[in-house]
């Protein structure tokens, strides 16, 4: 595909690092020239210096010829005035991203198709989202379904007390007789493990699994943290993704939100009546104490400080709370989690690329996600007719050693398979696969 994205920024730069992967022909427009160098002397695109408003700019990146434009500047008027000139210009799609929520909400009363504007994201509804999906479970640090549950991602943390602490996989195999799980992913410190038989779990990794509904208990029993459904939730940052995370959580759980500007309270309560909010700075330990934070099953830090969201969430954990979820701007932040003891912290801007990059996905792509701070893309793909897996075993399959087959749905029931399974038309196989082996492992499909 030929991709134009307008804007050299966290979510430009790390969609384009994507998508270079796969062989797309990509042109980067950028108006700052550091940024623009940067990107040039890390990424294999083409760059062009200038403002993506600009005919002339869009015409020298041959945007008539262009299947994509992307328009993801830190302006949102740029953004959707980029798209609609490229579009009008002869692209064939256009995304543009947008903080004006109005647009989302009211998307049956936006008709932005008719203006040339295909598809528009929000990294700060997209991180509200992420929040709530991170949320199902105290003892899994991340999660995601795939056919309403068929099939289900977990990962937890290899602590202190784990019965797989330092056994090797085919030794804790033991803990499922019915072999209704499989380990996909291991995270040790900075490195990504695409695991076999021999790699042994260690204390401090972050393992991930694939797994069948009834696998679940046995996923969490692996894990010595204390099973409990979340009740309440504490919410410091009272801005776009601190409201759009209240509004969505506050109908399951009990949320309070605290921020320290007391004009915005006021609006937040105005807006958000099943969310209590509290006028303080959450930095305040004391204030925390007396709102509960003891009695607290998760805390979230959403401000605009990145070290203010770190150290409240260690702090959270100080007082016992189970579940912390930091956000942080600086995306080499993220690795650390696993490290200093916040269970997850996630980035928007990086939630945002990696949406885009799942909108794009061309051939029998199901569903796709990414987990955060791990360098593995899980994928969810059908076979069709014309696949290559029709009627082979898995045995058979030449994947690449950085990916693996975490588990088939085929016909209602969610399957972890082994070695003599046989893929038929209509399968839906999840893959759990580095990014650099996705071009070779979509080829099979």
């Amino acid at each position: 595909m030929r991709i134009i994205i307008a804007g050299a920024g966290d979510v430009g730069f790390h969609l384009a690092r994507l998508l270079v992967q796969e062989n797309h022909d990509i042109t980067l427009i950028e108006k700052n020239a550091d940024k623009l160098k940067y990107a040039a002397e890390h990424l294999d695109i083409a760059t062009l210096k200038g403002n993506s408003i600009s005919y002339n700019v869009l015409e020298e990146a041959n945007v008539a010829k262009s299947d994509l434009v992307i328009a993801v500047t830190s302006s949102e008027e740029s953004n959707i005035t980029t798209a609609i000139i490229a579009k009008n210009l002869g692209a064939k799609k256009t995304i543009a991203r947008i903080s004006n929520v109005e647009f989302l909400l009211r998307k049956e009363r936006f008709d932005l198709e008719k203006l040339g504007i295909d598809e528009i994201i929000s990294p700060e509804t997209l991180a509200a989202r992420e929040i709530k999906r991170l949320l199902k479970e105290v003892a899994v640090t991340d999660s995601f379904e795939f056919d309403r549950g068929l099939l289900s991602l977990a990962g937890i943390h290899v602590e202190s007390g784990s019965p797989i602490a330092d056994k090797t996989i085919a030794e804790a195999a033991t803990f499922n007789p019915d072999k209704n799980f499989l380990t996909v992913a291991i995270l040790r410190k900075n490195e990504t493990i695409i695991p076999r038989g021999d790699v042994t779990f260690r204390v401090g990794d972050h393992v991930y699994f694939i797994t069948q509904p009834e696998g679940m208990e046995r996923i969490l029993e692996l894990s010595p943290r204390k099973r409990k459904r979340i009740k309440n939730v504490m919410l410091l940052g009272g801005n776009q993704v601190g409201f759009h995370t209240a509004r969505k959580l506050s109908t399951r759980f009990n949320v309070k939100l605290i921020d320290d500007n007391k004009e915005r309270c006021f609006e937040l309560a105005d807006q958000l009546t099943e969310t209590l909010v509290i006028h303080g700075d959450g930095r305040n330990v004391e204030l925390l104490e007396e709102e509960g934070l003891d009695q607290m099953d998760a805390f979230i830090a959403v401000t605009d400080n990145s070290e203010t969201n770190i150290i409240s969430c260690l702090m959270a954990k100080n007082h016992g709370v189970q579940k912390t979820i930091a956000m942080v701007e600086n995306m080499d932040y993220i690795h650390l989690s696993q490290n200093i003891g916040v269970d997850t912290m996630i980035n928007k801007k990086l939630i945002a690329a990696n949406f885009i990059f799942r909108y794009i996905r061309k051939g029998s792509v199901v569903s796709l996600t990414s987990l955060h701070g791990v360098d593995v893309e899980v994928v969810e793909f059908e076979v069709s007719e014309k696949s290559k897996l029709q009627g082979l075993t898995l045995k058979d399959i030449s994947f690449p050693r950085n990916a693996i087959v975490g588990g088939v749905v085929r016909n209602g029931n969610g399957l972890t398979v082994t070695g003599d399974f046989v893929f038929a038309v209509r399968d839906r196989v999840v893959v759990v696969t580095k990014p650099e082996c996705i071009a070779k492992v979509e080829s099979y499909f």
